[in-house]
């Protein structure tokens, strides 16, 4: 939409606003005059419309890169000044001439244009979504963290708070964005202070392991460094406060003066060669580096080339293997197809694995979670190919258990099924989705009225063939949740 957004006055005001022919009173047709030899720049209305124009140009980029909500107050600014010039345009007297009416009518949907892109990405389901899952990011950290520490006790911070926030960073890794720039700069910097606050806190978590602080009668500078290390404490709480917006009168430069001052206070320690006090000293300026790194976040997410994930150089990298994945995909599937079982690039498949795997993450979740899709599509050509071979090269004897056969029909069902999710491209609205969900589902049903009787080869088979069913449904709804990194 943004790309077109300045397109319409662009052209009103680059080009005559009419072109075409009319017929003058004895019926013949003569060439109209261009708009502005009819209505030169001078006239009033034009004046006008130019600056309408040159008011629009300026606020649209902002409109198209505003990724807050309506209670902003950056929304309520740009919201604001589109409704003035809206009323301004509105105000244009246009002297009763169809082409200076048809001009302000143009004018007035381009500007009514950006206010309504502006309302749908603040009031957009998924920014909610964003919103929701910061809101309640801010509340567990406020609950574990914050609170205890400015009550004077001690913040509560263990694996289970880590785990909590890794499970908040996955959810909103997996909101979707529709490709709009407002929505990914939105989770990118939610995410951005998220994974800050994560770090933070794996940082504290390793901390405590060790066998710190030092008795005070170890040394002279003992003492100095462990005070030192209190306040290291209280300013990681008030990191996180800040990070998640908790902060109240505090603020990143305020912080960023006591932690330097921590540093100067720590250089300024005669430790006398001491190896252990050394080493302990640095432990804690290494800690004191590990809260600054993360005090410049004020910007992150202005940067293109930061949310816009497209620009990345390790989404390239995936991106370039997923189109390969798709070439040996169709393949396959070709060969399966014609009942040729030679074409089999496991091998290449096992390299792919390996190349993905070696794919820098750069701590990104988002990074992260498109690699992990790339790699569940390398892996459900791999487990295709492997049940085909199975199925061919399998020999019943005599003696087999009935539930055991029973399994393996069910097999041989879901390597046919698997073969048309493999080659699906449509969304979940499509009767060719629900048909295979619901064959698959019905699959699952027929597993479950397996009786093995006690025969523990049917157990474990039907066990196999049960998660088998279930990542071939997996597969099939990530293939359809639209996920944009």
């Amino acid at each position: 939409m943004c790309a077109n957004v300045f397109g319409v006055l662009k052209s009103l005001f680059g080009k005559p606003f009419d072109g075409g022919k009319r017929m003058d009173n004895g019926g013949t047709q003569q060439q109209q005059q261009p708009m502005e030899q009819q209505y030169p720049p001078q006239h009033p209305a034009m004046i006008r419309l130019y600056e309408v124009h040159k008011e629009v140009t300026s606020l649209g980029p902002q409109v198209c890169t505003f990724s807050g909500l309506q209670d902003d107050r950056d929304y309520k600014r740009l919201e604001r000044d589109l409704t003035r010039l809206l009323l301004e345009v509105d105000q244009v007297d246009t002297e009763g001439k169809v082409e200076l009416q048809g001009a302000r009518k143009r004018a007035a949907q381009e500007v009514e244009g950006l206010l309504r892109y502006l309302e749908e990405n603040a009031t957009h389901p998924s920014r909610l979504a964003i919103e929701e899952l910061s809101n309640e990011a801010r509340r567990l950290m406020d609950q574990r963290v914050v609170a205890p520490q400015r009550s004077g006790g001690v913040a509560e911070i263990d694996d289970e708070l880590v785990e909590l926030l890794q499970q908040l960073v996955l959810r909103l890794t997996q909101v979707k964005t529709e490709g709009r720039v407002p929505l990914r700069k939105a989770r990118y910097r939610a995410l951005t202070r998220l994974c800050a606050v994560q770090d933070v806190m794996e940082g504290r978590t390793q901390q405590q392991t060790l066998s710190l602080p030092l008795s005070g009668e170890t040394h002279t500078a003992v003492h100095c460094i462990n005070q030192v290390m209190a306040k290291v404490s209280v300013a990681r709480s008030q990191l996180v406060a800040l990070l998640m917006g908790l902060s109240g009168r505090d603020s990143c430069a305020h912080l960023s003066r006591l932690l330097m001052e921590m540093q100067v206070e720590l250089d300024a320690l005669d430790v006398s060669g001491n190896a252990a006090i050394r080493n302990y000293r640095k432990q804690v300026v290494e800690e004191i580096n590990g809260l600054l790194k993360h005090l410049d976040l004020e910007g992150e997410g202005e940067d293109t080339r930061r949310y816009d994930l497209a620009q990345n150089n390790s989404i390239r990298e995936i991106e370039a293997v997923r189109a390969h994945v798709s070439h040996l995909r169709e393949g396959v599937l070709r060969h399966c197809m014609m009942g040729e079982l030679g074409f089999r690039p496991k091998a290449e498949l096992q390299s792919l694995l390996t190349h993905l795997d070696q794919v820098d993450t750069a701590k990104n979740p988002c990074i992260r979670e498109a690699r992990r899709r790339a790699v569940v599509e390398v892996q459900a050509i791999i487990t295709f190919l492997d049940l085909r071979e199975a199925l061919v090269c399998r020999q019943p004897g005599p003696s087999e258990h009935p539930s055991h056969r029973a399994v393996w029909l069910v097999l041989g069902s879901l390597s046919d099924l698997q073969a048309q999710v493999l080659g699906f491209d449509g969304k979940r609205a499509d009767k060719s989705y629900m048909m295979l969900e619901e064959l698959l589902t019905k699959q699952l049903l027929t597993l479950d009225a397996v009786d093995p009787q006690g025969d523990e080869g049917t157990k474990v088979a039907r066990k196999q063939a049960v998660k088998f069913a279930q990542n071939i449904l997996n597969y099939l709804d990530m293939k359809t949740d639209e996920w944009e990194y």
